[in-house]
């Protein structure tokens, strides 16, 4: 939790709000990487790619 909260101190204070929708979109990929690596939906997310 000291993680988000120092990402979160460092947005404020440097006013990188730009960068913010990057990590977001990182963390959905990750996200759908991980839950389609062993289900039944991997076929329908790999065909998104």
């Amino acid at each position: 939790m000291d993680f988000i909260t120092d990402l979160w101190n460092f947005f404020k204070e440097r006013k990188k709000w730009w960068l913010l929708p990057m990590i977001i979109v990182l963390l959905l990929i990750g996200l759908m990487i991980v839950i389609g690596g062993n289900s039944a939906i991997a076929p329908f997310i790999y065909t998104l790619f």
